[in-house]
């Protein structure tokens, strides 16, 4: 290890007070996804302490969401593939949640909405960035993307996200470390679809007859969509909202539902949509027709050599911090598979340990916000020039 990696690391060693409370002005701003003036108040913060370390950011504009930001901490033994570390500055949580209940610290946990998932992971990136700024940069380039909008898919921040990943030397993604101190090196892919059944409305009693009922139809649709699931193979189908008719004395002339569909590999996921194509064109109730749109989309993450040579890396690291790690699968969605699908090395939920994440009882474990900013930091330091 150089001089300079040396120095970054002993400086990391003492930011636990500061990172805590970086992490407390983050909490606390709601930033729902939908919520684009709080997302980037959350943003603004993030460069303001990157811009107090002297790192250039730049702010990449998004209609209707959050601005996406990418800070870079130039590197300083030649080569240009950088490392990546990546968060993103959305929740799920609704405005207002925070006046209700803001951050706070109790018995070694910090609590609030959004804590683990994943504005510990930002304070984290943003740490280990100034770390090697200060210490006169890391051997490779560095750059630190903070987005707008994961939790609902990426629909703006991932063409930026793919940019950012091709031709890059690894992704650090610092989604919250799992409960057990592991780190996530498969991650399942999911669509998100909403579904629009269109029937004939119709007096219930006086004409039931000449009604075609969409809820119905829907009904039909919904056993049949459920069926796709196999959880051997870790593919599931989940109809999650259901809406429609017109008043309970009306054969119901429209329905509505949404769709979750998560599977493994990308043959799983061809598989299960040509099924569902065929659910949505067949007509159990006749004269009903249906729609079916996209909404949403994640990729998965799928290990492969580089991935996997750069989790061992990662481990090794951990291990000799005395914190060994192991890889696990998930099944819940995440930036990571954007960066895997454009071929770039990616190993996900290297974050502050935390769980119960998108919940009232969400957590973080304090104690893990400097150790895992070392193996963070330690790791980058044992990637290759190349």
């Amino acid at each position: 290890m150089t001089a300079r990696q040396t120095d970054a690391l002993r400086w990391l060693d003492g930011q636990e007070g500061a990172m805590l409370a970086l992490l407390e002005e983050l909490v606390n701003i709601d930033s729902g996804s939908y919520d684009k003036p709080g997302v980037d108040a959350v943003g603004t913060r993030i460069a303001a302490f990157l811009a107090g370390e002297g790192i250039p950011v730049a702010t990449i504009p998004v209609e209707g969401y959050g601005d996406a930001l990418k800070a870079e901490v130039a590197g300083s033994g030649g080569g240009n593939r950088p490392v990546v570390l990546m968060g993103h500055r959305d929740t799920v949580f609704p405005k207002g949640v925070v006046a209700r209940r803001p951050f706070h610290v109790a018995d070694g946990r910090a609590y609030g909405p959004g804590v683990a998932d994943m504005k510990a992971g930002l304070v984290m990136n943003a740490f280990v960035l100034a770390a090697y700024h200060r210490a006169g940069g890391a051997t490779v380039p560095l750059v630190g993307l903070f987005t707008s909008d994961e939790e609902i898919g990426s629909p703006a921040c991932r063409p930026i996200i793919e940019e950012t990943a091709r031709g890059a030397r690894a992704v650090l993604n610092s989604e919250p470390g799992r409960p057990t101190g592991n780190v996530v090196t498969g991650r399942k892919g999911g669509v998100f679809m909403q579904l629009d059944v269109l029937g004939k409305a119709a007096h219930s009693g006086g004409n039931y007859a000449d009604g075609r009922s969409a809820i119905l139809e829907l009904a039909h649709k919904t056993v049949a969509f459920h069926a796709i699931t196999d959880l051997d193979r870790g593919i599931t189908v989940n109809v999650g909202l259901v809406s429609g008719g017109q008043s309970v004395n009306t054969v119901a002339p429209r329905a509505i539902c949404e769709i979750d569909l998560r599977y493994v590999t990308p043959a799983d996921r061809a598989e299960a949509m040509d099924r569902i194509a065929a659910i949505v064109a067949a007509a159990t109730v006749p004269g009903t027709t249906a729609h079916l749109a996209i909404k949403g989309e994640f990729l998965p993450l799928v290990q492969d050599e580089g991935a996997r040579a750069l989790f061992e890396t990662y481990a090794q690291v951990s291990a000799g911090l005395g914190r060994p790690v192991e890889g696990e699968f998930a099944g819940g969605c995440a930036d990571s598979g954007f960066t895997a699908s454009v071929g770039c090395p990616t190993l996900c939920a290297v974050g502050p340990v935390g769980g119960k994440a998108h919940s009232p009882e969400e957590y973080l474990e304090v104690g893990s916000l400097v150790p895992r900013a070392r193996a963070m930091a330690q790791t980058i330091a044992a990637l290759t020039i190349g």
